[in-house]
């Protein structure tokens, strides 16, 4: 799982693989699970399959700035592939592995800057902060599936 040039996070879910798929599958929910996406503008109608985006913004209004997210590959409920773009700052990869685990499933995330002026900061400093600002977006996503998995039981 993940790729070793990539920082990475890893959080054990209690729920089954597929309600983290299933949160990553409804695009409306991005920005509450994403740290630093404050809003949806759209979801296309093809989401979350490869190719299709999230048209957000992130930032703190007013300086709020509007980009996309692209499916680059959907293999549920083992991996996605994610393009985040956030110009002027850059865009990144976001690779989220999931595995089945005894008591619910185990969640990677792997993200690095791949364009932009995001990739001149040293990747030292580029892991740290992209590893504290993704422990809290697995934190949120562990809220929503594990949420959604109780409420389908119910």
């Amino acid at each position: 799982m993940g790729d070793w040039r990539m920082a990475i996070t890893t959080r054990t879910l209690s729920c089954p693989p597929e309600a983290v798929f299933d949160v990553l599958a409804e695009g409306w929910l991005y920005p509450s699970w994403v740290v630093g996406a404050s809003r949806i503008r759209d979801v296309e109608p093809g989401w979350p399959m490869e190719g299709a985006k999230i048209h957000h913004s992130f930032g703190v209004w007013p300086a709020l700035i509007d980009d996309t997210t692209s499916v680059l590959e959907w293999d549920p409920p083992h991996r996605a592939v994610l393009k985040a773009r956030g110009w002027p700052v850059g865009s990144a990869q976001v690779v989220l592995e999931v595995e089945r685990t005894a008591d619910g499933c185990e969640v990677r995330i792997s993200e690095d800057a791949l364009e932009g002026p995001g990739t001149l900061v040293p990747k030292p400093v580029r892991d740290v902060l992209i590893g504290v600002r993704n422990s809290e977006t697995l934190r949120r996503l562990e809220y929503l599936a594990e949420g959604r998995a109780r409420a389908v039981h119910r």
